[in-house]
């Protein structure tokens, strides 16, 4: 796959999981937030005020297991710390919760949109 079409479904999958997201009652406050420390695909509030942190992966096709799966201990880790550097710059200092979005595309289309509320939490690595 080349790099242009893996941003391009990339981007699809995030375009997704916003409008989800969007459907689901979350306001959407920023999205592919750089902080030098890593970069967070969507940050949102849910609807009960909590601010989520949420993780984007898409796969083309179903091959490889669930795009979930490639969310692993070191991603978690850049995550964290760039949920910790956007909470600083912003002065917030209460409720946070990390999601992931998994989408699966084929023929272009969404096969699959699945939300993991509270996927994880990296104890310590804020």
């Amino acid at each position: 796959m080349s790099m242009v079409h893996h941003l391009q479904t990339a981007r699809r999958g995030e375009d997704a999981a916003a409008a989800f997201l969007e459907e689901n009652g979350y306001r959407l406050e920023a999205r592919n937030v750089r902080t030098g420390r890593g970069e967070i695909d969507i940050v949102a509030w849910s609807p009960e005020g909590t601010l989520v942190f949420v993780e984007v992966k898409t796969r083309s096709g179903d091959g490889f297991g669930g795009p979930e799966g490639a969310v692993a201990s070191r991603k978690m880790d850049s995550i964290a710390r760039a949920a910790g550097a956007y909470m600083s710059r912003i002065k917030y200092e209460w409720a946070i919760r990390f999601d992931v979005i998994a989408v699966v595309l084929q023929d272009d289309r969404i096969r699959h949109l699945r939300h993991i509320p509270d996927a994880f939490f990296p104890m310590g690595r804020l």
